[in-house]
């Protein structure tokens, strides 16, 4: 298995479940996620981390193909007792995708990729020691994409963050660039507490997608609907992503003009982005 041969590079939501809460694995792939993050760390006490792991070891042959496609385990962060296992784990059952939490270094995430070697990694950004390495480990081995742990992130800066988590703008726009200089897939932006608050969700869905983030962590069903219908194209900017290409291949990569704008090679890699998301480019 190719580590990036994998659809988690363009979904644009990603919704956790509990390790310990094998029913509920099915139900989140059919809740219309694009990616089911398999939690094995903040949502399991310490206690519980061999039955969450036994429960994913013993759910996963009854999960197609394409299920585990979009099955992310997160396992616990490298610095703890319980990572090693989580590791092995992963290396058993061939996991598709990893999520690396409180990512620190480029070290890390090079040797979860020398045992895993066909697995593609998103490290999580949560301190501000993965923060002042974001773009070593943007260029680390099998990294496909950068998430942010927004809240985890807040409570080590020691910030107190607004209703938009504006303190934290300069962290996402760091994210957001160390990524495009990497050349990987937008990076997936942090969650939102609430459950309930769909106006809020929707704004940070927005937010996150006008920062140039690719997709948002999700923390129950409910935002799943949400989220996708923030981050999808909508009809009109899908017609002009196509028109953008169609000029682009009849001027044979020049500079052409577009209902008098200009269209260069940025508006173009838009274009495509715009496209890609949909899966129509």
């Amino acid at each position: 298995m190719n580590p990036f041969d994998t659809p988690l590079g363009f979904s644009t939501n990603f919704l956790f479940v509990p390790g310990t809460r094998p029913e509920r694995f099915t139900k989140a792939l059919d809740s219309g996620a694009n990616g089911v993050v398999l939690d094995l760390e903040d949502a399991v006490p310490a206690e519980d981390k061999d039955i969450a792991r036994n429960a994913i070891r013993a759910a996963w042959p009854n999960f197609s193909a394409e299920q585990k496609k979009r099955l992310v385990i997160r396992t616990n962060s490298p610095g703890s007792k319980f990572y090693a296992a989580d590791l092995i784990l992963a290396q058993e059952l061939n996991v598709a995708c990893i999520l690396i939490p409180k990512s620190e270094s480029m070290d890390q995430i090079n040797g979860a990729a020398l045992i895993l070697p066909n697995t593609a990694i998103i490290p999580m950004i949560e301190t501000a020691v993965g923060l002042d390495c974001i773009k070593e480990i943007a260029n680390s081995n099998q990294v496909i994409r950068i998430a942010l742990g927004n809240l985890d992130l807040q409570a080590d800066l020691g910030m107190i963050c607004d209703h938009q988590e504006t303190e934290l703008q300069p962290a996402r726009y760091q994210i957001v660039l160390a990524s495009r200089l990497a050349q990987i897939a937008p990076p997936i932006d942090g969650v939102t507490p609430s459950t309930d608050d769909i106006e809020r969700i929707a704004d940070d869905a927005q937010r996150a997608k006008r920062m140039g983030f690719g997709g948002k962590l999700c923390i129950h069903p409910k935002q799943v609907n949400v989220v996708i219908k923030a981050f999808t194209p909508n009809e009109e900017e899908l017609a002009w992503a196509r028109r953008v290409i169609e000029a682009d291949k009849a001027a044979n990569g020049g500079a052409v003009k577009l209902d008098g704008r200009m269209i260069d090679r940025p508006v173009v890699l838009l274009a495509q982005r715009t496209l890609a998301i949909t899966g129509k480019y």
